[in-house]
């Protein structure tokens, strides 16, 4: 029997560690509980109208949160195709998305490179942010077990993103993709961030859309509207993945 092709381009080792992380990260996701954890986020939103506490930092300190593997994939893909070198990953956590978008840049730059005509050389980076220490030192030792082909294509901005977006310096003037994997609140302001940013026909993408359809009213209410620039559509995952394309009318 044929095996399938892979959705990754990857080395042996990369995909090792990433099978060894999603493996990980699942075993947390579908503990008891981890679910009553996230019920109860939600109940006590609708009786109360609270979005998060410290608490919930406690208790999420020391969890993966990682996107599903075929989510991650299709994210790959989706900077593979578009051919993003400059991406914004807004919540890192243990860095397991961060590899599949670090793989994308550093393949698209190479693809860019081998095309190049201008004598200027292309370059690339994944931003990421993640204000807990333990977790971006976590995150920093799988993306060193991936070598080569992912630890040179990330920066790692520690501290509360709503100001670590803003420092200029190393920020490219355009950014190809923006992936928000953070607590909903922060979602929109982030947007709002990066948006000056986007170039023409950049990729936003939102994980939990649907299970956190309440809680993401403010952003879906915001990047629905077509007078902000963006054309956007539900992707039916586990969950729910909002895909939205930055298309300003000039």
């Amino acid at each position: 029997m044929v095996q399938p092709t892979p959705a990754v381009i990857a080395s042996p080792q990369v995909h090792g560690l990433l099978q060894n992380l999603h493996e990980l990260s699942e075993a947390q996701e579908n503990s008891y509980s981890q679910k009553f954890f996230y019920l109860s986020r939600l109940a006590h939103y609708y009786l109360f109208g609270q979005t998060w506490t410290a608490a919930s930092d406690d208790h999420m300190r020391d969890k993966f949160v990682s996107l599903e593997p075929n989510k991650c994939e299709f994210v790959y893909l989706l900077a593979r195709s578009i051919g993003a070198t400059r991406i914004v990953e807004a919540g890192t956590s243990f860095g397991v998305s961060t590899i599949y978008l670090a793989l994308a840049v550093g393949q698209n730059v190479a693809q860019a490179r081998g095309i190049s005509t201008t004598g200027v050389i292309p370059t690339g980076k994944v931003i990421a942010t993640e204000k807990e220490p333990t977790k971006a030192a976590r995150a920093r030792e799988h993306w060193r077990q991936a070598g080569d082909e992912v630890e040179p294509w990330i920066e790692l901005r520690e501290g509360d993103l709503l100001e670590t977006l803003k420092v200029e310096e190393g920020m490219p003037e355009q950014i190809d993709m923006l992936l928000l994997d953070i607590w909903t609140p922060l979602a929109l302001p982030t947007l709002k961030i990066i948006q000056p940013r986007l170039r023409h026909g950049a990729v936003v993408i939102a994980d939990n859309v649907i299970m956190a359809k309440p809680l993401y009213k403010e952003f879906l209410t915001y990047i629905q509207a077509p007078e902000n620039g963006f054309r956007t559509l539900t992707v039916p995952y586990s969950g729910g993945l909002e895909v939205s394309v930055y298309l300003p009318q000039k």
